[in-house]
Parts: structure tokens; sequence; C-alpha cells
């Protein structure tokens, strides 16, 4: 049935419409706009071939039977993943809510207030169990956080060890292994050198910088810290810890006894594993370092009217302003996973995880008397959740794997002969007895009379937890699941989301995530897998990840896929470090700078220092296009040092450059690679694709082209894919016995999104995709070509069309009416609109990209309001509206406003609130005025206990 195909529910567009756009864009079909948008010398001559696609119940039986194939034993490897109980008030009201998981990041904080409160809380709990003042809402994962903490004790060096060229990080053997590779793979190209030794044979020399230890190590010990800290300090080093944030419920946490940064995963408050992520890393610090903390933080500030509010602080330090000189390139990391980890323990509280915490606690102490009685030894003494056992002579590694496995059950195999059992708050009675019995079994021992496991045992005095944590009476309160339901309802109803309008952020490609793609997420058999399993025991998921990866080689034409870059950003880190890696192979690794356009994303030179090379700045010229000659010039002049070109396509000035593989040709004629940036892909898939353009590797945001969520600001996939020559650089995994170029702690990145990317691409089919990315064109010019007259459009191809997504022109409003781009996005709020993208690619301008998933209806509703605000400016260049006191420079009007009995404005309340009839019908009620910015950074208040008193 063609009116229910999946590609016709996903986009917006039908036969109907289409006539009526065309005619107003100017051409007669999809094709001619096409062929007049692309050049000729890059169209695909032939469809993608991904087969036929799928309905959406195909699908579900499909994804289902793949899900079938993943096996689900009780798993014990530990090693930073662990099994949890989701509360299933948090999963169904957040994780499977499209409120929260189709919001974009909180950039525009007077429509974000309730996630903004929602990743304070996270930051709370953060602050509160490691015991330091300043935590960032998320990073990607915890061997990515320990690499950012790397950085920043770098950064953070004295002029003395400057001068000395100090550059050795030291990282104790006792780190988790897949954190120590991704450390290595970041510190190489940034001039660190990384020593690994017993922290407590360490002889401090002046060349030493910072240390990163394990709390509780990898072996499962509870080292005492206090001591090396103190001399770390003594001898000028920073010291960061990876700390089990729910360990910290019951042992001194990190920021009482002298660390300087504590991070890690919070994947343990209660986020699935989905066989290695998506889980929010965290990252704490002390006050002083706030401004060289990577990631980003929400802090509290006050509207224009004195009330109390939330918004993203301190963002210059961020990648899209600071860009080659920011704190980290990180942009999208893991918001709605954080969400839900404040959300765990807001509806625990501080009594709850600890109880939790005492039973994780209390299974490892009756394990580790039990297996003692057995003739089993432990390799520590004391130990939370992880016991190292040594095996009796008569014992040995495969008898235990082979009597596990029997049992359907995973423990941990070190390559001494140790065995690892790391148990979690899932680990019962039962499954404590079992592993008991299979321990008894191999050492052919009688199981003995067993008693029960209490509910909490014994930590050394040393290391137990006195301070209190989580006070705040949002930690107090909401322990009822109904009570909990009606506060994430609460904080739900103050976002805007594609839940409700439209979201045309320009780059950023606000599409459907449908609800048949979303859908598998909840299925046990792909949330509750270990990453480290055995390989047979995910063959779904391996399954899956072949295909995909055969799919996105298609859809790119290119050779190789890595899936392991946790985002965007970090996908432009890997594919710039596969990039140097060929280089070296072939004796060039002197090659270290990168070719920029001046209108870039602010992750690529971010990107680029990160990976060890120096931006060079090309420039753009009238016309938004790289300007030819200057590119040529640079490169000719540094082509022996050249070691690549970043180029985004469409360009981020939303046209298709013609000569953009005159600019591959010009970069290759150097010895130099062609890196794309796919962040506006969504332009180019089934109608042109990077190999045929020239570039050598590019990445791909799933969270844009390829419907996976934004989630508030993150989960999302940073795929690389290269040509034929840079396979064998791409990614590899510790626990493969390669390591090399290694970037996420997981051999698979955030593999528990990728069923979204796969049913996609299968309920699409080639057809779809194309028309999808046909459609998302259409729209953009249909937008362009109904606001040109009331703004104008800063840029267009050679043939008068944008590509899609287009750039509207404010700069000359702001000249005749002093209202800027700022105030027009503000009052887009009270239209129940969230703002386009600010002033970027253009300063002064607003970038829309509205995606194929938007309807002829809201593409024409979205009109009327831009056209409506014009209007009221217009009011404002002419006089009859007040220069100083109108509906934009007060934009937002909050609720309490309209309906409070105060009301000075020289314009009636209705037309403040109720603009046109489409915002009566639906109106969106924000709940804050416009946000004081200054005050937010002037005095940072990065948790729930701050106040302006």
């Amino acid at each position: 049935m063609k009116t229910t195909t999946f590609a016709n529910r996903h986009i917006g567009i039908g036969e109907k419409e289409l006539p009526l756009m065309l005619k107003k864009i100017g051409v007669s079909s999809l094709d001619e706009l096409i062929e007049k948008t692309i050049p000729a010398n890059i169209l695909l001559k032939e469809p993608l071939k991904l087969g036929a696609a799928m309905t959406e119940r195909e699908f579900a039986e499909h994804i289902g039977k793949l899900a079938a194939r993943n096996k689900l034993y009780k798993t014990y490897i530990g090693c930073g993943w662990y099994d949890t109980v989701t509360p299933a008030v948090v999963q169904r009201n957040v994780f499977e809510n499209p409120v929260w998981y189709t919001s974009y990041t909180p950039y525009q904080a007077e429509i974000s207030q309730g996630r903004l409160e929602a990743l304070l809380n996270f930051q709370t709990v953060i602050s509160d169990l490691t015991a330091l003042p300043l935590a960032n809402c998320s990073l990607l994962d915890e061997a990515t956080a320990a690499a950012e903490a790397a950085t920043m004790m770098y950064g953070l060096r004295s002029r003395a060890q400057q001068k000395a060229q100090a550059n050795v990080l030291f990282v104790d053997e006792e780190i988790f292994p897949q954190t120590l590779a991704v450390i290595r793979t970041r510190a190489i190209p940034q001039g660190m050198v990384v020593k690994v030794g017993s922290y407590k044979n360490l002889t401090f020399t002046p060349d030493i910088f910072g240390c990163i230890v394990q709390y509780p190590n990898n072996s499962g010990s509870i080292e005492d810290y206090r001591e090396f800290a103190e001399q770390a300090h003594a001898a000028g080093c920073k010291v960061a810890v990876a700390a089990d944030i729910l360990s910290l419920a019951l042992l001194v946490p990190p920021g009482e006894w002298g660390t300087d940064i504590a991070f890690g995963s919070s994947q343990r408050l209660g986020t699935p594993m989905f066989y290695g992520g998506p889980s929010a890393a965290y990252f704490a610090t002390r006050d002083e370092y706030k401004r060289n903390m990577p990631g980003r933080i929400i802090g509290l500030s006050k509207d224009k009217y004195g009330h109390l509010c939330y918004r993203m602080a301190l963002q210059t330090r961020e990648q899209h302003i600071k860009r080659e000189k920011a704190t980290s390139n990180i942009c999208t990391a893991q918001a709605l996973l954080a969400t839900m980890a404040g959300f765990y323990a807001v509806y625990h509280g501080p009594d709850g995880i600890k109880e939790i915490a005492n039973h994780v606690h209390a299974v490892a102490f009756w394990l580790a008397e039990q297996l003692t009685k057995l003739g089993y030894k432990l390799q520590h003494e004391n130990f939370f959740d992880t016991l190292r056992i040594q095996l009796p002579d008569n014992v040995t590694i495969q008898e235990v794997r082979t009597i596990a496995l029997s049992k359907e059950i995973n423990l941990r195999y070190f390559d001494n002969g140790d065995v690892g059992i790391s148990v979690d708050e899932t680990t019962t009675q039962a499954d404590a007895t079992l592993i008991l019995n299979l321990f008894a079994v191999a050492a052919e021992e009688p199981m003995h009379d067993v008693c029960a496991i209490p509910e909490k045992a014994p930590v050394a005095a040393q290391f137990q937890r006195l301070s209190t944590y989580l006070t705040h009476e949002v930690f107090q309160k909401y322990h009822t699941e109904t009570e909990m339901m009606r506060y994430i309802k609460r904080l739900e109803r103050k976002d805007i989301s594609l839940a409700h309008s439209m979201i045309s952020l320009g780059s950023c490609t606000m599409k459907l995530n449908a609800a048949s793609e979303m859908l598998p997420l909840s299925n046990a058999a792909w949330m509750n897998l270990h990453p480290l399993v055995p390989e047979d025991q995910a063959a779904g998921y391996q399954a899956l990840i072949h295909n995909l990866s055969e799919q996105l080689k298609t859809i790119t034409g290119f050779a190789g896929v890595s899936l392991q870059p946790n985002s965007g950003a970090a996908g432009e880190y890997t594919g710039l470090r596969v990039i140097r890696s060929y280089q070296e192979s072939i004796g060039q690794g002197n090659r270290r700078l990168v070719l920029i356009p001046a209108s870039a994303h602010g992750t690529n030179p971010a990107s680029a220092v990160q990976a060890g090379y120096e931006p060079l700045t090309c420039a753009c010229d009238e016309n938004g296009n790289v300007d030819l000659e200057d590119l040529r010039a640079k490169a000719e002049a540094h082509k022996d040092e050249l070691a690549a070109l970043m180029i985004t396509y469409p360009s981020t000035h939303g046209i298709f450059e013609e000569e953009i593989k005159e600019i591959c040709e010009i970069i290759h004629a150097c010895g130099a690679q062609v890196y794309m940036d796919g962040a506006n892909m969504n332009g180019q898939v089934g109608l042109t694709n990077p190999g045929t353009i020239g570039a050598d590797v590019c990445h791909l945001n799933l969270h844009k082209t390829f419907a996976s969520p934004h989630g508030g600001g993150g989960p999302g996939v940073g795929p690389i894919c290269v040509a034929e020559h840079l396979v064998p650089f791409l990614p590899g995994h510790v626990s493969t016995g390669n390591p090399q170029n290694e970037v996420s702690a997981a051999p698979y990145g955030s593999a528990g999104i990728l069923p979204i990317t796969y049913g996609y691409i299968c309920m699409m089919g080639a057809e779809g995709l194309r028309r999808a990315t046909q459609t998302a064109i259409l729209n953009a010019n249909y937008l362009a070509a109904c606001l040109k007259d009331a703004y104008g459009v800063v840029y267009r191809g050679k043939n008068g069309f944008v590509g899609h997504e287009m750039i509207l022109e404010c700069r000359k409003i702001h000249e005749e009416s002093g209202i800027s781009e700022n105030d027009i996005s503000k009052r887009l709020m009270d239209y129940g609109y969230h703002a386009p993208t600010l002033s970027f690619p253009v300063h002064g301008t607003l970038m829309i990209e509205p995606t194929e998933s938007e309807s002829l209806a809201e593409l024409d509703n979205f009109v009327d309001v831009m056209v409506h605000i014009r209007e009221e400016i217009a009011e404002i260049e002419t006089g009859k509206a007040d220069k100083e006191d109108n509906v934009l420079v007060n934009a937002p009007h909050p609720e309490y406003e309209i309906v409070g009995d105060a009301w000075t404005h020289p314009y009636g309340r209705a037309k403040a609130a109720y603009p046109i009839q489409s915002v009566r019908d639906n109106k969106f009620w924000i709940n804050v005025a416009r946000i004081d910015n200054t005050l937010g950074d002037r005095k940072l208040l990065p948790t729930r206990y701050g106040s302006f008193e």
C-alpha cells in the first residue's frame, strides 16, 4: 500500500503539495530543482544499491529476529559496564518520550527550562558524590573523559613547567585498559608522553605534569590516594581520578582526599549497558578551573524580572565560539542519559542510592567470604563491587570459563590467570549462590551451608564516607511514582521539542525520529548486553553492525567504516587521527597543517588542534564559496606541510559549491587528504556522495542525517567512512588486541543507538532516501522563495537556488530598526517556535534548515510567523511601535507576565501572547522572561544549592 510506506510517513510533502511548492520556487519538477542545485559532475548516475524498503511491520519482525540472536547471560565482567535497573517511570516518561528525546541542545534557554533543570540535577548529583564544587552536564564516555582530563591538566601546567617542557602524564597501571588506550590516542598528537606504572612506586620528576588513577581500581581494590595526592601537589602536578560513581555513596569522595579532577561513567545510575553505550560520562573539578573545563555547564541566572532560571554558562570556553582555542572539541555529549541519571538519583534519593550501594558491596563481601572458604584467594583487601580471585593450583581458568558458560554466566578473565567478578544492583541471592556454585564445582568442593547476604557489609574506617550528599529538596520529594511522573511532566511542559513544532536549526537537521525506529531500544536484548561478552552472545548486534556498515559504505561511496566515535566532533578527531596514521606510515608525518574554510563549524579547528595539527584558515568569497585562489595559493605555499583540508558539503553557507571536485584535486596534488565534514550530509544522500566528490574520509552524524534523536544535546554517533587506502588505520580496540587509534571506551561506541539508523535506512530504502534528500532541498528553497522579500537570502548557488538550508539576512533590519537576530529568535518563542541557528556562519543572520519531515502546512505556518514578525519590525521602523518597548525587545513574554496584574507596555497582552490564530490554537506557554546571560557567567552557580542572595 503506497500510502502507508514508511517513506510517506517520514517525508512531510506529498504529491498534492509538490506542484504548489515547485511553482513557488520556479521550477517544473524535483529533478529540475536538483539539476539546478547540485553540480552535474558529482550527481550519482545510478540509484544506491540498498535493497527494497521494508514496511514498518517488516522491520519490526526483522529487528526482533536480530535481537533474539543476542544471548542475555548473567554478566559480571565489569570493567566500566554494569547491569542496572532503569526505573520504569524514567524509561516510560523520559527515555521513550519524544518531548525529551527530540529536543535540541538548550542554547535557547527560555524554552529549555525543563531539561536545563534536569541537567542541573545531574550536575548536583555528580558534585555531591565527588565532593567537588563544579561538574559539567556530561561527556561522551569514561575513556574520553580521561583523555579530556589529560588535556586539561596539560593546559594547566605552570609557566615553569611549560618552559621546562614538562610533558609526562603518569597513568597508574591499574586503570581500565580501554581508558589507557584512549588516553594514548589523545596524548601522542598533543606531545604528551604516557608513563604507566604503580602509583606506589612513582618518583616525581620535573617532567611529570599530571597523574591519573582509578578508584576503586581495575582489579577492584580501593586504594588510599591521600599521600599520593599530597606528593603530586608538592611536585606541582595535578591529579585526576576515574571514580566509580555508585561507590562514592560509601567511599570517601575524591574531593575530600585531594584530587583536582574526578571523572567516570554515570552508567550505573540507571542506564542500560547497550553493548557499550550510550551513557553519560561525568567530569568534576575545582572552581578555580572552571574556565579550563571541557563540556557544557548548566548554571543559575535570573530573567529580566528577577525570577530564578537556568542557562548554559561560560559558553566562551566552547568550540562554537573559541574554535581552535576551545578547551575541547566536544559539542554533542550525552544529555539524555545525563537527564536519566539525574532522575534516577531524584527518584531514589540519598537513602535509596546508599541502599543500592550497600547492596552491591554486601553481595561482593558475601561472595568474598564464601569463595575464601572454598580455597580461592582474594588479590586485594578492600573492595566495593569487584573481586579479583587467584585460583587454587588444582583449578584452571579454562575450567572456570567452561563451567560459567554452561551456567550462562560471564566472568572476567585476566591474562595472568586470575578471575574477576563485578556484581551490581541486579545481583540477587540466587545469582550470588549460582556464582558460588560454579566455583565450588571447579574446585571440586561441596557447597557448604551459606548464610543470607546481609543488607550491608563493613567498609574499612579509612575509606568510609562520613559527609552527606543529595541534601537538596529535589532529592527528598519525588520517591513515589505518582510524584515522580508529575515532576517529569512539569519539567517537560517547559520545553519546545519536535513534539510541538518544527525546529529549523540550520546545520542541525532536526528531522523525525520515528517511533518504529525508536521502539527496538526498549527491548532488553538491545539494552542489557555488556560490550565485552563473547561475540557469539552478541550475534544480533554483530549482524546489525555489519549490515549498517555496508549500508553506510554504499551511501558514502567509501570502502571502510568505523562506528566507534560517539559524536560528530569525535568523528572529526578520529578521521584526522586516521589521516595522521596513514601519513606517518608513508614517511610523511611532518605534515602538520590543516586547511579549514573560514565558514567551517567550530568543531573543525578544535578537532584539528586536538589531533595535533595547526589550523590554517582559507577565505570565502562574496558568494559564500571557498575562495579558490586563496585555497590554491595556501595549498601550494604549504604543500610539503599540508596534511588535509576539512570541508563541509554542502557548505555551511547552504550551497553546493560548483568547484568542489577541483578543490579536492588541488589538495590531492599537494599530497594531502580531503576530510569531508558530514554535518550537511542530509543534502547528499542518494544524489551524490563524498566518494564521488573526491574526499578521502568523512564523518556522519547519525543524530542528524540518519534519524537518531538529539536528546537535548546527545547522545549522538559520529561514524567515519574512509577510502581504501585509509582502511588499515581505522580505530581498533584493546579487547581485540589492537588498540590503534582507539577513541571510545567500547569497541562500537554507542552501539545502542545503531538500531535507529539501521531502521531508518531499511525502511526508507534507496528511493526513499533519495526522495528525502530531494524534499529537504525542496523545503529549503520553498522557504527561501517565501521569505526572500521580507528578509533576503544571503547566499545562493550559481543558478539561484539554495541547498538543504539557507541563511536569512537580518543585518539590514538591525541597522534600520535596532532589532537583532537575537530579538527575532526570542519573539519566535512567543509564536511557539524554536529559533533557527543564530549568527552562524554569518554574523547577524539566521540559518534555517526545515528538513524533509515537515509538512507544507507547518512550513506555511512558519512563513506566516516570520512575515508577521517582519511586520512587527516594520512598526518599529515607521514609529508605530516604541523603539525601546515593543514585542520584540521584550520577547519572550512569559505566562506569569501575561496573566499578571501589572501591564505597563504600550501594546496589548493579546499582541504579546496571541499574535496570530495558529498561536491561539496551539499556544506554548513560556515560563521565564528573557534571561540575563551576564549574571549567570559573572557568578557561576552550577548546582541546585546556588543562590544569588
